[in-house]
C-alpha cells in the first residue's frame, strides 16, 4: 500500500496526527498541572503566614512541641495533602509532619523560599519536596522565629502526593479525562476526513497513472486515442486536470506521429520498390544492348550498330535523368537546403524558359504561347528553382499535348502576388488521379505512357513549398489541364 501515492499520504497523515495527539496530550497535562499548582498556591499562599501569626507554635522564641504536634495532627485530618516542615535559617529540616520513613531530604533549598517571600515572581513557584530528592512542588512559607537562630521558616508543601504522576492526575479529574477524550475523538475524526479527502484527490492521479500505463502497453491504435479523450477531459481546473489535459495532447501527438511514421514507412517501401524498378529497367536495357554489341562484334552492320548505340544512349540518358531527379529531390527535402531569394522579373524568366522549349514544341507541332502584361511587378524567389518549376511544368504539358494542340503560359497580378497558369489542350488527368499526381513515382492514367520517373511534379511541389506557395490542378479528360501557382511580390 505504501507504494501508492494515497498510501504514502495516508501514512504521513497518520504519523502527523499521532504526533499532534501526543503533543496535545503532553501540553494538556503539563498546562493542567501548572494551572492546578498555580491555583493551589494562590489559594493557600497565606496559610503559613497565618499559622505563624497566631503565635501558638512558639513560646518566648522556643518551638512549642505540643502545639506543633497538635497542629500537625489537625492539618493532616483536615487536609491530608498538606505537609508541614520546620526549617532553620540554612534550610535544614528540624521537624515535620510526614511519616519519618518517607522524608528523603534533610535540607531544603532556600532560593525558592526567598523568591516566594519577595512576592515579585509569578506563580507557581516550586520548591524542594522532602519526600523525593529530584521532585519539586508548590508550597507556602513564612518566617518563623527560633531561639538562638536569626530566623527559621515554616515550610508547608501543598498537594502532597496527589498529582505526582499524569495517571493519578487523570484519575482524579473527570473534566480532564472528558477533555482528553474529546480531543482524541476530534483528532480521529480529522484523520478520517483527511484520509477521505486524500483518497478523493489521489483518485484522479490513480486514473491518470492507469491511463498512462494502458497507453504504454497499447499498440498506439485509434481506439486508444478515443479512450484517452474520454478518460482525460481537458477541464484545466487544477494541476491534476492540467496534467491530464497535457498528457492527452501529448498522447494524441504521439499517435499522430505514429500514424505519420507508418505512412512514411509505407511511402519509403514504395519509393524503394519504384526506384528499384525504374533503375532496373534502363540498366537492364543498357546492359543488354552493350552486351549484344560485344558478342556480335564484327557481324553487325553499321546501321545495326548505330541503332543499338542510340537505344543504349537513350537508356543511359533516362538513367542519368532519374538519378539526377532523385538527388535533386533528396536535396530539397533536406533541412540544409538554402533558398537564395531575390527580386526578379517573372515575365522575363517565363519568356526565356518558353524560348528554350520552342524548338521541341515546333517538332511536336504544338503551339507554345505566353500571355502577360508588360507592367507586371517583380516577384520574390530563387530564380534557379523557379526556372526548374517552369521547365518541369512546360515539359509535362508538351509531353501530353498531341500535335495541333496548344500550351499557354499566362501571368496575372492578384493583390500582392503574381499568378502563373500553365494550360495545355492535352489528354487531361482522370478525376480519381488528381489528388495523387504530386506524389513521388505516381504514374497512373496518362502518366503510364511516360518515360519519366514520376518525380517532376513532386520536385515542383517541394520547390513551391520552400517559397511558401501552393500549386493547384484543374483538369478534364480529353479537354486539357491547367496547373497554377503564385509568387509573392514582396519579401
Amino acid at each position: 500500500m505504501l507504494r501508492t501515492l494515497y498510501g504514502k499520504f495516508a501514512a504521513v497523515l497518520l504519523i502527523l496526527f499521532c504526533s499532534i495527539g501526543v503533543l496535545y496530550i503532553f501540553l494538556t497535562l503539563f498546562t493542567t498541572r501548572m494551572y492546578l499548582q498555580e491555583v493551589n498556591q494562590k489559594l493557600n499562599r497565606a496559610i503559613a503566614k497565618n499559622l505563624v501569626a497566631d503565635r501558638l507554635l512558639s513560646i518566648q522564641g522556643e518551638v512549642n512541641p505540643y502545639a506543633l504536634k497538635e497542629l500537625f495532627h489537625v492539618l493532616m485530618v483536615v487536609n491530608p495533602n498538606i505537609e508541614i516542615y520546620l526549617l532553620d535559617s540554612k534550610g535544614t529540616i528540624l521537624t515535620f509532619s510526614a511519616p519519618p520513613e518517607k522524608v528523603k531530604r534533610s535540607k531544603i533549598s532556600l532560593e525558592p523560599v526567598h523568591r516566594f517571600l519577595r512576592e515579585t515572581d509569578a506563580f507557581p513557584i516550586v520548591g524542594d519536596d522532602p519526600r523525593d530528592v529530584t521532585r519539586q512542588k508548590v508550597f507556602s512559607v513564612s518566617p518563623f522565629p527560633l531561639h538562638g537562630d536569626p530566623e527559621g521558616y515554616l515550610y508547608i508543601v501543598l498537594g502532597g502526593e496527589e498529582y505526582d504522576s499524569a495517571v493519578t492526575m487523570l484519575q482524579g479529574s473527570y473534566i480532564l479525562r472528558l477533555g482528553l477524550w474529546a480531543a482524541l475523538t476530534g483528532l480521529l475524526f480529522a484523520l478520517l476526513a483527511g484520509l477521505l479527502l486524500f483518497n478523493w484527490l489521489t483518485r484522479r492521479v490513480g486514473q491518470l497513472a492507469s491511463t498512462v500505463e494502458s497507453f504504454a502497453k497499447s499498440d498506439f491504435s485509434e481506439q486508444m486515442q478515443a479512450t484517452l479523450s474520454i478518460a482525460l477531459p481537458s477541464r484545466n481546473r487544477d494541476e491534476i486536470d492540467q496534467l491530464g489535459g497535457t498528457f492527452n495532447l501529448m498522447a494524441q501527438r504521439i499517435l499522430q506521429q505514429m500514424t505519420t511514421l507508418k505512412h512514411t514507412d509505407t511511402l519509403r517501401r514504395e519509393l524503394v520498390a519504384n526506384v528499384s524498378h525504374d533503375l532496373r529497367t534502363p540498366l537492364a536495357s543498357l546492359h543488354g544492348y552493350l552486351e549484344t554489341l560485344l558478342i556480335k562484334e564484327g557481324t553487325l552492320s553499321a546501321e545495326e550498330q548505330r541503332s543499338f548505340l542510340d537505344i543504349a544512349l537513350r537508356q543511359s540518358e533516362r538513367l542519368r535523368r532519374l538519378v539526377g531527379e532523385l538527388f535533386e529531390l533528396a536535396t530539397l527535402d533536406s533541412h540544409e537546403t538554402q533558398v537564395h531569394c531575390e527580386m526578379f522579373s517573372l515575365a522575363e524568366l517565363v519568356q526565356d524558359v518558353a524560348q528554350k522549349f520552342q524548338l521541341i514544341a515546333k517538332q511536336k507541332q504544338v503551339e507554345l504561347h505566353t500571355q502577360f502584361h508588360a507592367d507586371l511587378p517583380f516577384v520574390w524567389g530563387d530564380i534557379g528553382l523557379i526556372e526548374r518549376v517552369l521547365e518541369n511544368l512546360i515539359e509535362n504539358a508538351l509531353r501530353y499535348t498531341p500535335s495541333g494542340g496548344t500550351v499557354t503560359l499566362a501571368l496575372s497580378q492578384q493583390e500582392h502576388q503574381v499568378l502563373v497558369r500553365i494550360t495545355d489542350t492535352g489528354c487531361g488527368i482522370p478525376e480519381q488521379d488528381l489528388p495523387y499526381i504530386f506524389d513521388r513515382f505516381y504514374r497512373v492514367g496518362r502518366h503510364q505512357r511516360s518515360e519519366g520517373a514520376g518525380l517532376g511534379l513532386a520536385i515542383t511541389k517541394r520547390i513551391l513549398e520552400l517559397h511558401g506557395s501552393w500549386v493547384e490542378v484543374d483538369s478534364s479528360v480529353k479537354v486539357g489541364t491547367t496547373i497554377a501557382f503564385c509568387l509573392s511580390t514582396s519579401s
